[in-house]
């Protein structure tokens, strides 16, 4: 019983501790220092031995610019024993009263510790770092190196020079850290990330660059190769990425897997020269089925969106000559769904993609796959405006697959066939609930489509430009981009000045970038900026004429003015971050 009721009066000391640190720290955040100091004072007397509430102490007498008690709290404490934080917080102490002579004679002694006892270098640096004396806490690093070759303080001092701007030593001491420490890779590359752009020419990645290469020539160890790839993926240079890749495969020829993975980001970001050349790698050397059925499918969808209608045939062709090679089961399965998409939406025969599709629920699937083939059936419906049919579909999806992405997707895709039908009340209230979806880009476009529907459906209580619109969105969805074109061509003639005539410019634009009919895009994002400036698509109509300066009309400067307006006009907008980042590319900056 003695035992316990001891327990209990510890646990009670500890917490009432606790409690009454975090009420001094309290103060102390709040500027109250005077109430801070008595609590921290009661604190060290409760715990004399400890330097932690001394240095509490002695801070909170340096904000009250009461120096001298300070000097004389450390001073007595250096006397009893001189360990060297005591030191240098002595000199910092002599530094806020600009007695530089002082206070780099305490540091000197606090350093000249280490020659004693190495195993002080890490506190000593840390105390500098404290105080952002990071040039004596380089000194201490180095010199901590000297005196013990094996310990590795690589990684503090690339921190360091990052925080100083010294971009090359960082990169340097990063590599040097990787050298003994390979698993740090992926960290590095994070570390990295902040100070390269896109912008091959840019400094800092020149140096990196050729730091790399000269690793793989005198040591040429796989995680050079991979970090040299990862610099080339920054610049969006796929093919050279593609080129270090090769090397990393043929030095380990286990897994394709890194390789597929720049397919696909080649293949999203449009270098389509580049990923076919990966793909057709990956099925030279591959003996993996599924990568081999996913390289057959990316180059398929590369050849789709490059092909012209009179291609089609031949393609369809490759399909089934793929088919025929591996069958249509379980396996197949994203390929199927896949061939279903190119007959509806591209062939434009939507009975025989249905008709395929329905062949792939009769195979053994699993509840995922047999949502995912429902949802292509039931998308392949609204093409053909069966929008009762559809949406049985996408209710099956919901009910078998409750809370998941998929099924999110689905009652997002329920909301927009409702709205495709003019049904704009049901729309927006199931797209209420879509906007706490987990899935950030399903919430995202659940967002903007009520918007739409809330911001026009009160205007006409016909409602007929909004259904125009949505006509036009149904047939921008069929990939039918002409006739889209032209219906929304009608809204900007007889509905113009009504609040729906942004969003018609908008979607047009995009639409026209579709065809790469880039000029005619510009101009309709031209006439938001104009017209439209203070409204909500603003900074998308700033960001994507900004792209399309950048990347299809070769003119940068007009682009970087574009970018900059998002800056400093629409801080909130989800384009900021990376309008900022490609603002600073464009205009040379070293650190990205």
């Amino acid at each position: 019983m003695k035992k316990i009721v001891l327990l209990v009066i510890a646990l009670w000391n500890t917490l009432v501790f606790s409690q009454s640190e975090q009420l001094a720290d309290n103060y102390f955040k709040q500027g109250d220092f005077e109430k801070a100091l008595i609590i921290y004072q009661q604190l060290d007397e409760e715990k004399p031995g400890s330097t932690k509430y001394l240095y509490k102490i002695v801070e909170t007498y340096q904000q009250l610019e009461q120096y001298d008690k300070a000097g004389q709290m450390l001073s007595e404490r250096i006397s009893r024993s001189s360990f060297p934080t005591l030191l240098i917080e002595m000199g910092y102490n002599y530094q806020l009263q600009d007695s530089m002579a002082l206070a780099n004679n305490y540091y000197n002694q606090a350093i000249q510790k280490i020659e004693e006892r190495p195993i002080y270098v890490s506190s000593i640096a840390r105390q500098f770092e404290e105080h952002s004396l990071l040039d004596k806490a380089i000194i201490v690093y180095k010199r901590g190196i000297e005196l013990n070759p094996d310990q590795n303080y690589n990684i503090q001092l690339a921190r360091i020079y990052g925080e100083q701007g010294d971009v090359e030593q960082m990169f340097s001491n990063y590599i040097d850290y990787i050298e003994d420490k390979p698993e740090f890779l992926n960290n590095a590359k994070r570390a990295f990330s902040d100070f390269v752009s896109e912008n091959k020419e840019n400094e800092n990645n020149v140096y990196l660059k050729k730091l790399l290469l000269k690793k793989i020539q005198s040591q040429p160890d796989v995680y050079w190769y991979e970090l040299l790839s990862w610099l080339y993926v920054q610049e969006k240079d796929y093919s050279k990425s593609f080129t270090q890749e090769k090397a990393l495969y043929k030095r380990n020829p286990e897994s394709l897997d890194r390789i597929m993975e720049l397919a696909m980001v080649a293949t999203s970001e449009k270098d389509y020269e580049t990923a076919t050349e990966i793909l057709e790698f990956i099925l030279q050397n591959s003996q993996d089925i599924s990568s081999i059925l996913k390289a057959h499918q990316l180059l398929l969808d590369i050849k789709t969106a490059n092909a012209s209608p009179k291609e089609y045939n031949s393609i369809d062709a490759q399909y089934q000559a793929v088919f025929k090679e591996y069958g249509t089961f379980e396996q197949t399965v994203p390929l199927q769904i896949a061939y279903g998409n190119f007959l509806a939406f591209y062939k434009h025969e939507p009975e025989a993609a249905s008709k395929f599709l329905k062949q792939s629920l009769k195979l053994e699937l699993s509840d995922f796959q047999e949502a995912t083939v429902k949802l292509k059936l039931a998308d392949i419906l609204v093409y053909q405006e069966k929008f009762n049919e559809a949406l049985i579909f996408y209710s099956q999806i919901q009910a078998n697959l409750k809370n998941s992405t998929i099924s999110q997707e689905a009652r997002f895709k329920v909301a927009k066939t409702s709205y495709y039908k003019g049904d704009f009340e049901w729309a927006e209230s199931q797209l209420k609930i879509l906007k706490a979806s987990t899935s950030q880009l399903i919430a995202n476009d659940a967002l903007d489509l009520k918007l739409l529907i809330s911001d026009n459906k009160y205007e006409d209580s016909l409602h007929v430009a909004l259904k125009l619109y949505a006509k036009a969105d149904l047939m921008a969805f069929q990939n039918k981009n002409d006739e889209a074109i032209g219906l929304l061509d009608k809204i900007l003639t007889e509905h113009k000045g009504e609040s729906i005539e942004d969003q018609a410019l908008f979607k047009q634009a995009q639409l026209f970038e579709k065809k790469k009919q880039y000029e005619k895009a510009a101009n309709n994002y031209q006439l938001i900026i104009a017209n439209y400036r203070d409204d909500i698509l603003a900074d998308d109509a700033y960001y994507y004429l900004a792209e399309l300066y950048s990347n299809h009309l070769a003119q940068p400067e007009k682009a970087k003015e574009l970018y900059e307006k998002i800056i400093f006009n629409h801080e909130d907008s989800i384009y900021f971050v990376d309008a900022r980042k490609k603002f600073r590319m464009l205009r040379g900056d070293a650190i990205n």
